[in-house]
Protein backbone atom coordinates (compact mmCIF):
# COMPACT_ATOMS: atom_id res chain seq x y z
CA UNK A 1 0.00 0.00 0.00
CA UNK A 2 0.73 3.31 -1.30
CA UNK A 3 1.54 5.52 2.26
CA UNK A 4 2.99 8.35 0.49
CA UNK A 5 2.91 12.10 1.85
CA UNK A 6 0.58 14.04 -0.06
CA UNK A 7 1.18 17.68 1.02
CA UNK A 8 3.21 18.45 3.71
CA UNK A 9 1.90 21.64 5.84
CA UNK A 10 5.01 22.88 7.54
CA UNK A 11 8.49 21.16 7.69
CA UNK A 12 7.66 20.28 11.26
CA UNK A 13 4.82 18.17 10.46
CA UNK A 14 7.16 14.79 10.16
CA UNK A 15 5.00 10.95 10.47
CA UNK A 16 8.14 8.81 10.87
CA UNK A 17 8.24 5.67 8.82
CA UNK A 18 10.47 2.73 9.07
CA UNK A 19 13.58 2.08 7.03
CA UNK A 20 11.41 -0.97 4.89
CA UNK A 21 8.37 1.23 5.16
CA UNK A 22 10.39 3.45 2.87
CA UNK A 23 12.95 1.58 0.74
CA UNK A 24 9.68 0.04 -0.51
CA UNK A 25 8.30 3.04 -1.41
CA UNK A 26 11.11 3.95 -3.36
CA UNK A 27 11.77 0.64 -4.84
CA UNK A 28 8.34 0.30 -6.75
CA UNK A 29 8.99 3.22 -8.22
CA UNK A 30 11.80 2.74 -10.18
CA UNK A 31 12.21 0.96 -13.22
CA UNK A 32 15.54 -0.65 -15.16
CA UNK A 33 17.26 1.89 -17.46
CA UNK A 34 18.17 1.15 -20.89
CA UNK A 35 20.31 -1.32 -22.27
CA UNK A 36 23.85 -1.15 -24.09
CA UNK A 37 26.44 -3.84 -25.75
CA UNK A 38 30.07 -3.25 -24.67
CA UNK A 39 32.82 -5.13 -25.34
CA UNK A 40 33.26 -8.29 -23.09
CA UNK A 41 36.67 -6.49 -21.03
CA UNK A 42 34.53 -3.11 -20.29
CA UNK A 43 31.74 -5.09 -18.95
CA UNK A 44 33.08 -6.21 -15.05
CA UNK A 45 31.39 -4.70 -12.66
CA UNK A 46 28.57 -3.69 -14.63
CA UNK A 47 25.52 -5.38 -14.22
CA UNK A 48 23.55 -8.04 -17.34
CA UNK A 49 20.79 -6.56 -18.92
CA UNK A 50 19.55 -9.93 -20.63
CA UNK A 51 20.31 -13.24 -18.87
CA UNK A 52 22.31 -16.08 -20.51
CA UNK A 53 21.45 -19.43 -21.43
CA UNK A 54 24.22 -21.97 -23.06
CA UNK A 55 24.21 -23.02 -26.59
CA UNK A 56 26.14 -26.59 -26.27
CA UNK A 57 26.78 -28.07 -23.01
CA UNK A 58 29.69 -27.41 -21.23
CA UNK A 59 31.89 -28.98 -21.66
CA UNK A 60 31.00 -29.71 -25.23
CA UNK A 61 33.43 -32.66 -25.28
CA UNK A 62 34.21 -35.58 -22.90
CA UNK A 63 38.08 -34.24 -21.39
CA UNK A 64 40.86 -36.02 -20.04
CA UNK A 65 41.13 -34.65 -16.27
CA UNK A 66 44.95 -35.81 -16.38
CA UNK A 67 48.07 -36.32 -18.45
CA UNK A 68 48.11 -39.98 -19.21
CA UNK A 69 46.51 -42.16 -21.28
CA UNK A 70 42.67 -43.09 -22.76
CA UNK A 71 42.01 -46.43 -22.11
CA UNK A 72 39.04 -49.09 -21.97
CA UNK A 73 38.56 -50.37 -18.74
CA UNK A 74 37.82 -53.52 -20.03
CA UNK A 75 41.57 -53.87 -20.89
CA UNK A 76 42.53 -53.65 -17.13
CA UNK A 77 39.73 -56.21 -15.77
CA UNK A 78 42.16 -58.69 -14.76
CA UNK A 79 45.53 -57.22 -14.30
CA UNK A 80 47.97 -56.73 -11.59
CA UNK A 81 51.11 -56.64 -10.77
CA UNK A 82 52.37 -59.73 -11.48
CA UNK A 83 50.28 -59.76 -14.57
CA UNK A 84 49.98 -56.26 -15.74
CA UNK A 85 48.57 -55.13 -19.05
CA UNK A 86 50.61 -54.17 -21.84
CA UNK A 87 48.15 -51.69 -24.50
CA UNK A 88 49.69 -50.37 -28.15
CA UNK A 89 49.72 -46.57 -28.08
CA UNK A 90 47.91 -45.60 -31.51
CA UNK A 91 48.34 -41.80 -31.29
CA UNK A 92 49.36 -38.82 -29.32
CA UNK A 93 46.33 -36.03 -28.29
CA UNK A 94 47.10 -32.84 -27.34
CA UNK A 95 44.83 -30.25 -26.02
CA UNK A 96 43.02 -28.75 -28.81
CA UNK A 97 42.88 -31.76 -31.36
CA UNK A 98 40.27 -33.81 -32.27
CA UNK A 99 41.78 -37.74 -31.63
CA UNK A 100 41.89 -39.15 -35.26
CA UNK A 101 41.20 -42.94 -34.07
CA UNK A 102 38.61 -44.79 -32.34
CA UNK A 103 40.15 -47.06 -29.25
CA UNK A 104 39.84 -50.67 -29.90
CA UNK A 105 40.37 -53.59 -27.63
CA UNK A 106 44.80 -53.36 -26.59
CA UNK A 107 44.79 -50.09 -27.50
CA UNK A 108 45.69 -46.62 -25.74
CA UNK A 109 46.45 -43.14 -26.38
CA UNK A 110 48.53 -40.66 -25.26
CA UNK A 111 46.05 -37.47 -23.75
CA UNK A 112 47.05 -34.38 -22.25
CA UNK A 113 45.04 -32.78 -19.43
CA UNK A 114 42.00 -30.83 -21.25
CA UNK A 115 42.35 -33.25 -24.42
CA UNK A 116 39.74 -34.56 -26.28
CA UNK A 117 38.69 -38.12 -25.20
CA UNK A 118 38.62 -40.69 -28.49
CA UNK A 119 35.40 -42.44 -28.46
CA UNK A 120 35.88 -46.08 -27.37
CA UNK A 121 38.33 -45.28 -24.15
CA UNK A 122 36.33 -44.68 -20.79
CA UNK A 123 38.71 -43.34 -18.42
CA UNK A 124 41.91 -41.92 -18.39
CA UNK A 125 45.08 -43.50 -16.50
CA UNK A 126 47.66 -40.99 -14.77
CA UNK A 127 50.58 -41.13 -16.56
CA UNK A 128 51.98 -41.94 -13.02
CA UNK A 129 50.56 -45.23 -12.45
CA UNK A 130 52.33 -46.38 -16.46
CA UNK A 131 55.64 -47.43 -17.65
CA UNK A 132 55.89 -46.31 -21.19
CA UNK A 133 57.57 -49.66 -23.36
CA UNK A 134 59.17 -49.45 -26.84
CA UNK A 135 58.71 -52.97 -28.55
CA UNK A 136 59.56 -54.39 -32.31
CA UNK A 137 59.31 -50.30 -33.40
CA UNK A 138 56.10 -50.16 -31.35
CA UNK A 139 54.99 -47.43 -28.23
CA UNK A 140 53.35 -49.72 -25.57
CA UNK A 141 51.98 -48.50 -22.25
CA UNK A 142 52.31 -51.10 -19.57
CA UNK A 143 49.78 -50.84 -16.38
CA UNK A 144 49.65 -52.77 -13.16
CA UNK A 145 46.32 -51.14 -11.61
CA UNK A 146 42.88 -51.31 -11.97
CA UNK A 147 40.83 -48.08 -12.89
CA UNK A 148 36.73 -47.60 -12.84
CA UNK A 149 35.12 -46.27 -15.95
CA UNK A 150 35.24 -42.60 -16.06
CA UNK A 151 37.98 -42.58 -14.14
CA UNK A 152 39.74 -38.35 -15.09
CA UNK A 153 37.17 -38.20 -17.97
CA UNK A 154 35.05 -35.01 -17.81
CA UNK A 155 31.70 -36.28 -19.38
CA UNK A 156 29.94 -34.03 -21.46
CA UNK A 157 27.42 -31.78 -20.40
CA UNK A 158 29.35 -32.00 -16.28
CA UNK A 159 28.64 -28.23 -16.08
CA UNK A 160 25.52 -27.31 -17.55
CA UNK A 161 23.09 -29.06 -20.28
CA UNK A 162 22.06 -27.29 -24.02
CA UNK A 163 20.11 -24.46 -23.16
CA UNK A 164 20.51 -24.09 -19.30
CA UNK A 165 20.68 -20.51 -17.10
CA UNK A 166 24.14 -19.66 -16.08
CA UNK A 167 23.61 -16.14 -15.76
CA UNK A 168 20.65 -13.85 -15.07
CA UNK A 169 19.75 -10.30 -15.70
CA UNK A 170 20.64 -7.95 -13.00
CA UNK A 171 23.98 -10.05 -11.79
CA UNK A 172 26.77 -7.94 -11.52
CA UNK A 173 29.37 -9.48 -13.81
CA UNK A 174 32.55 -10.31 -11.35
CA UNK A 175 35.62 -12.48 -12.93
CA UNK A 176 33.86 -16.05 -13.03
CA UNK A 177 30.60 -14.53 -14.81
CA UNK A 178 33.92 -12.67 -17.00
CA UNK A 179 35.29 -16.59 -17.69
CA UNK A 180 31.56 -18.14 -18.33
CA UNK A 181 30.77 -15.40 -20.89
CA UNK A 182 34.10 -15.54 -22.75
CA UNK A 183 33.64 -19.69 -22.50
CA UNK A 184 30.28 -18.81 -24.54
CA UNK A 185 31.71 -16.75 -26.81
CA UNK A 186 30.43 -13.47 -25.83
CA UNK A 187 32.71 -10.64 -27.10
CA UNK A 188 30.33 -8.40 -26.56
CA UNK A 189 27.74 -8.03 -23.70
CA UNK A 190 24.46 -6.62 -23.24
CA UNK A 191 24.61 -4.25 -19.71
CA UNK A 192 22.58 -1.95 -18.44
CA UNK A 193 24.07 1.92 -18.49
CA UNK A 194 25.56 3.76 -15.76
CA UNK A 195 22.53 5.34 -14.20
CA UNK A 196 23.19 9.17 -13.70
CA UNK A 197 23.10 10.51 -10.49
CA UNK A 198 23.06 14.35 -9.45
CA UNK A 199 24.79 15.24 -6.18
CA UNK A 200 24.35 18.52 -4.84
CA UNK A 201 25.33 20.22 -1.23
CA UNK A 202 23.53 22.96 0.56
CA UNK A 203 24.68 25.00 3.17
CA UNK A 204 26.47 28.40 3.56
CA UNK A 205 29.31 26.58 6.05
CA UNK A 206 30.58 24.67 3.07
CA UNK A 207 33.97 25.43 1.29
CA UNK A 208 35.24 24.19 -2.10
CA UNK A 209 38.61 22.17 -1.51
CA UNK A 210 40.81 24.52 -3.12
CA UNK A 211 40.10 26.89 -0.12
CA UNK A 212 41.65 28.11 2.97
CA UNK A 213 40.04 26.50 5.97
CA UNK A 214 37.99 29.41 7.40
CA UNK A 215 36.43 29.50 11.11
CA UNK A 216 33.03 28.25 11.50
CA UNK A 217 33.01 26.73 8.14
CA UNK A 218 34.00 23.11 6.81
CA UNK A 219 34.86 21.63 3.35
CA UNK A 220 32.30 20.08 1.36
CA UNK A 221 33.36 16.21 2.34
CA UNK A 222 29.98 14.80 1.55
CA UNK A 223 29.60 15.54 -1.99
CA UNK A 224 32.76 13.58 -2.84
CA UNK A 225 32.31 11.46 -0.28
CA UNK A 226 28.63 10.53 -2.09
CA UNK A 227 30.46 10.59 -5.70
CA UNK A 228 32.44 7.52 -4.43
CA UNK A 229 29.49 5.78 -2.97
CA UNK A 230 27.51 5.92 -6.36
CA UNK A 231 30.66 4.51 -8.34
CA UNK A 232 30.84 1.73 -6.29
CA UNK A 233 27.03 1.22 -6.68
CA UNK A 234 27.36 1.30 -10.39
CA UNK A 235 26.62 5.02 -10.89
CA UNK A 236 27.91 7.62 -12.36
CA UNK A 237 27.65 10.88 -10.34
CA UNK A 238 27.54 14.30 -11.78
CA UNK A 239 28.90 17.19 -9.14
CA UNK A 240 26.37 20.07 -9.94
CA UNK A 241 27.43 22.36 -7.28
CA UNK A 242 26.13 24.01 -4.03
CA UNK A 243 22.07 24.78 -3.76
CA UNK A 244 22.16 28.76 -3.57
CA UNK A 245 20.62 30.20 -0.30
CA UNK A 246 18.10 32.01 -2.24
CA UNK A 247 14.96 29.99 -2.60
CA UNK A 248 13.82 31.31 -6.00
CA UNK A 249 17.58 30.27 -7.42
CA UNK A 250 17.73 26.64 -5.45
CA UNK A 251 13.98 26.41 -6.50
CA UNK A 252 15.16 27.02 -10.78
CA UNK A 253 18.28 24.41 -10.41
CA UNK A 254 16.34 21.94 -8.20
CA UNK A 255 13.36 22.06 -11.50
CA UNK A 256 16.12 22.38 -14.33
CA UNK A 257 18.38 19.29 -13.04
CA UNK A 258 14.48 16.95 -12.25
CA UNK A 259 14.31 18.21 -16.12
CA UNK A 260 17.06 16.85 -17.23
CA UNK A 261 18.65 13.62 -18.48
CA UNK A 262 19.99 12.45 -15.02
CA UNK A 263 18.65 9.66 -13.34
CA UNK A 264 17.79 10.60 -9.99
CA UNK A 265 19.09 13.68 -7.39
CA UNK A 266 20.96 13.03 -4.63
CA UNK A 267 21.32 16.47 -2.34
CA UNK A 268 22.96 16.54 1.30
CA UNK A 269 21.97 19.36 3.83
CA UNK A 270 19.03 21.33 4.19
CA UNK A 271 16.24 18.72 5.20
CA UNK A 272 15.72 19.52 8.71
CA UNK A 273 13.53 22.16 10.41
CA UNK A 274 16.12 24.44 11.36
CA UNK A 275 15.52 28.09 9.22
CA UNK A 276 17.78 27.77 6.07
CA UNK A 277 17.06 24.27 5.61
CA UNK A 278 16.23 24.96 2.05
CA UNK A 279 15.44 21.47 1.16
CA UNK A 280 12.64 21.22 3.71
CA UNK A 281 11.57 24.61 2.56
CA UNK A 282 11.35 22.75 -1.28
CA UNK A 283 10.10 19.65 -0.36
CA UNK A 284 6.91 21.96 1.05
CA UNK A 285 6.19 23.70 -1.92
CA UNK A 286 7.50 21.65 -4.74
CA UNK A 287 5.09 20.00 -7.78
CA UNK A 288 6.18 16.72 -7.23
CA UNK A 289 5.34 13.54 -4.43
CA UNK A 290 6.89 13.51 -1.34
CA UNK A 291 7.22 9.94 0.06
CA UNK A 292 8.53 10.37 3.43
CA UNK A 293 10.37 12.89 5.64
CA UNK A 294 11.43 11.03 8.45
CA UNK A 295 12.65 7.72 8.97
CA UNK A 296 12.67 5.55 12.60
CA UNK A 297 16.23 5.24 12.61
CA UNK A 298 19.05 7.12 14.10
CA UNK A 299 21.40 8.93 12.67
CA UNK A 300 19.47 10.50 9.54
CA UNK A 301 15.92 10.88 10.76
CA UNK A 302 15.51 13.69 9.07
CA UNK A 303 16.10 11.79 5.22
CA UNK A 304 13.69 12.60 2.76
CA UNK A 305 12.38 11.78 -0.36
CA UNK A 306 10.16 12.34 -3.55
CA UNK A 307 8.94 11.71 -6.99
CA UNK A 308 8.94 14.19 -9.76
CA UNK A 309 7.28 12.52 -12.82
CA UNK A 310 9.19 9.15 -12.35
CA UNK A 311 12.36 10.94 -11.08
CA UNK A 312 12.97 10.56 -7.75
CA UNK A 313 14.67 13.18 -5.06
CA UNK A 314 16.37 12.01 -1.98
CA UNK A 315 17.50 14.85 0.59
CA UNK A 316 19.77 13.49 2.54
CA UNK A 317 21.37 14.74 6.30
CA UNK A 318 24.40 17.01 5.99
CA UNK A 319 25.71 15.01 8.79
CA UNK A 320 28.64 12.95 6.92
CA UNK A 321 27.69 9.51 9.11
CA UNK A 322 23.83 10.59 8.53
CA UNK A 323 24.30 11.49 4.99
CA UNK A 324 26.70 8.12 4.32
CA UNK A 325 24.15 5.83 6.20
CA UNK A 326 21.37 7.26 4.30
CA UNK A 327 23.21 6.49 1.10
CA UNK A 328 23.21 2.94 1.72
CA UNK A 329 19.73 2.41 2.97
CA UNK A 330 17.85 4.30 0.39
CA UNK A 331 19.71 5.25 -2.33
CA UNK A 332 22.73 2.21 -3.11
CA UNK A 333 19.09 -0.23 -3.45
CA UNK A 334 17.56 2.33 -5.80
CA UNK A 335 21.31 2.56 -8.26
CA UNK A 336 21.07 -1.33 -7.96
CA UNK A 337 17.45 -1.31 -9.06
CA UNK A 338 17.68 0.72 -12.00
CA UNK A 339 20.61 -1.44 -13.12
CA UNK A 340 17.95 -4.68 -13.09
CA UNK A 341 19.22 -6.14 -9.88
CA UNK A 342 16.51 -7.41 -6.94
CA UNK A 343 17.21 -5.78 -3.92
CA UNK A 344 17.42 -8.62 -0.75
CA UNK A 345 16.39 -6.94 2.52
CA UNK A 346 17.50 -10.39 3.76
CA UNK A 347 21.09 -9.50 2.86
CA UNK A 348 22.29 -9.80 6.64
CA UNK A 349 24.85 -11.27 8.78
CA UNK A 350 23.92 -12.66 11.98
CA UNK A 351 26.83 -11.67 14.83
CA UNK A 352 27.59 -11.03 18.38
CA UNK A 353 28.74 -7.59 19.92
CA UNK A 354 32.37 -7.69 20.46
CA UNK A 355 31.29 -4.86 23.51
CA UNK A 356 28.77 -3.54 25.27
CA UNK A 357 26.67 -1.03 23.62
CA UNK A 358 25.00 1.59 26.49
CA UNK A 359 23.35 3.98 24.32
CA UNK A 360 19.68 3.78 24.93
CA UNK A 361 17.78 3.97 21.47
CA UNK A 362 13.75 4.88 21.01
CA UNK A 363 14.32 3.65 17.48
CA UNK A 364 16.62 1.67 15.45
CA UNK A 365 20.26 2.76 15.53
CA UNK A 366 22.91 2.10 12.67
CA UNK A 367 26.08 2.28 13.90
CA UNK A 368 29.28 2.20 11.72
CA UNK A 369 30.75 -0.90 13.01
CA UNK A 370 33.87 -3.44 12.63
CA UNK A 371 32.80 -6.97 11.70
CA UNK A 372 34.99 -9.92 11.98
CA UNK A 373 35.23 -13.84 12.83
CA UNK A 374 37.03 -15.47 15.43
CA UNK A 375 36.23 -19.24 16.53
CA UNK A 376 33.67 -19.82 14.59
CA UNK A 377 31.86 -16.62 15.16
CA UNK A 378 30.99 -13.61 13.10
CA UNK A 379 31.60 -10.62 16.22
CA UNK A 380 30.92 -7.07 15.75
CA UNK A 381 32.03 -3.78 17.51
CA UNK A 382 31.32 -0.02 16.95
CA UNK A 383 34.32 1.76 15.31
CA UNK A 384 35.35 5.76 16.42
CA UNK A 385 32.89 7.94 17.87
CA UNK A 386 28.92 7.13 16.99
CA UNK A 387 27.62 10.38 16.33
CA UNK A 388 26.40 11.91 13.43
CA UNK A 389 28.50 14.51 12.69
CA UNK A 390 31.89 12.36 13.21
CA UNK A 391 33.73 11.46 9.70
CA UNK A 392 37.20 9.68 10.98
CA UNK A 393 35.16 6.28 11.50
CA UNK A 394 33.88 5.69 7.86
CA UNK A 395 37.06 4.43 6.63
CA UNK A 396 37.17 2.11 9.23
CA UNK A 397 33.80 0.37 9.28
CA UNK A 398 33.04 -2.44 7.18
CA UNK A 399 29.22 -3.11 8.52
CA UNK A 400 26.16 -0.90 10.02
CA UNK A 401 25.45 -2.70 13.14
CA UNK A 402 21.44 -2.50 13.27
CA UNK A 403 21.41 -2.00 17.18
CA UNK A 404 17.29 -2.26 17.60
CA UNK A 405 14.98 0.30 19.97
CA UNK A 406 16.30 -0.35 23.64
CA UNK A 407 15.82 1.17 27.14
CA UNK A 408 18.79 -0.35 28.40
CA UNK A 409 21.24 -0.64 26.00
CA UNK A 410 22.57 -4.32 24.71
CA UNK A 411 25.54 -6.23 26.70
CA UNK A 412 28.43 -7.96 24.55
CA UNK A 413 27.68 -11.62 23.48
CA UNK A 414 24.27 -10.34 22.39
CA UNK A 415 22.83 -11.05 18.73
CA UNK A 416 22.66 -8.48 16.12
CA UNK A 417 22.53 -8.22 12.32
CA UNK A 418 25.35 -6.42 10.25
CA UNK A 419 25.01 -4.75 6.82
CA UNK A 420 28.11 -5.45 5.20
CA UNK A 421 29.61 -2.65 3.62
CA UNK A 422 31.83 -4.13 1.01
CA UNK A 423 30.36 -2.27 -1.54
CA UNK A 424 30.77 0.85 0.00
CA UNK A 425 34.53 0.70 0.58
CA UNK A 426 35.60 -0.51 -2.90
CA UNK A 427 34.36 -0.50 -6.71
Amino acid sequence: MDTAIDRIPNKYDRRAMTVEQARALLLGRVQPVQAVEVDLVDALGRRLAASVRTEEPIPHFRRSGMDGYAVRTSDLANVRAAAPAELEIIEQIPCGVEPQYKIAKGQAARIMTGGMVPEGADAVIMQEMTELLESEGRSIVRIQKKVAPGTNVTPIGEEADEGTLVLEAGERIGAGHTAILASLGYSRVSVYRRPKVAVLSTGTELLQLSDPLQMGKIRNSNAYMLAAQIIAAGGTPQLVGQIPDDYARAERMLYDLLASDVDLIVTTGGVSVGDYDIMADFFLRWEGKTLFNKIAMRPGSPTTAGSWRDKLLFGLSGNPSACFVGFELFVRPVIQQLQGAVFNPAKTVTCRLAVDYKKVNAYPRYVRGYWYSAEGEHYAKPVGRDKSSAILSLKDANCLIVIPPTKTGLSSGEIVQIIPLDGAMST
